[in-house]
């Protein structure tokens, strides 16, 4: 998989995702105690309020999409950016979440129009049933994380921020699945420090 997650992909990505997601702003900031300039990258204005909607559309544009539509595994705001995706693509989307997910989180992805399964103790049991439903339909597997599509999209994120602040030397990723961070990374090959946090 790192073989296809290359700075080319990432710009082919980039211009196809482009009319469906926001280039968001960065924010100069002073932190005390740190003597050094520090910007944030603002992905709470893209659309569902995350990064997430990069690698969802990512997934959904440009592709023959089934009747049946897609389906992503979710706690939250994975399973929101998908649904607005599926929404944009009119096509069903299948959100299978955890019974602990956050009701304002269930509540957003319900807004889009998302027929939510919220079943099973982890992500990982709705995980399960996302995968089986995806084998029994042939719905669209939307990875939150595991999927070259999605990495491709959460790169067109470092993509950004490189012409955002092009002469950052450290750059703090937040780390969950890891998909921002592979995508992140698969963009600067190397070119600056990147923490995962």
């Amino acid at each position: 998989m790192p073989d296809a997650i290359t700075r080319s992909a990432i710009e082919a990505t980039a211009h196809k995702i482009a009319p469906y997601v926001r280039r968001t702003p960065v924010m100069d900031v002073v932190l005390p105690g740190v003597m050094r300039p520090v910007a944030l990258k603002l992905e709470l204005f893209q659309h569902t309020g995350s990064f997430k909607a990069r690698g969802a559309f990512s997934t959904v544009i440009g592709r023959d999409l089934p009747k049946v539509g897609i389906a992503a595994a979710s706690g939250g705001n994975h399973g929101a950016a998908a649904a607005y995706a599926a929404h944009v693509a009119a096509v069903p989307a299948h959100i299978f979440v955890p019974a602990i997910a956050a009701p304002a989180k269930v509540a957003k992805i319900k807004s889009y129009g998302a027929i939510i399964d919220q079943d099973g103790a982890t992500y990982y049991d709705a995980l399960e049933k996302c995968t089986r439903f995806i084998a029994e339909t042939g719905a669209l597997s939307v990875h939150a994380y595991d999927a070259v599509p999605t990495l491709l999209g959460q790169g067109t994120l470092g993509r950004e921020i490189q012409s955002q602040l092009p002469d950052i030397d450290t750059l703090l990723v937040a780390v969950g699945g890891g998909g921002l961070i592979g995508g992140i990374a698969g963009w600067y090959r190397g070119d600056v420090r990147i923490v995962g946090v």
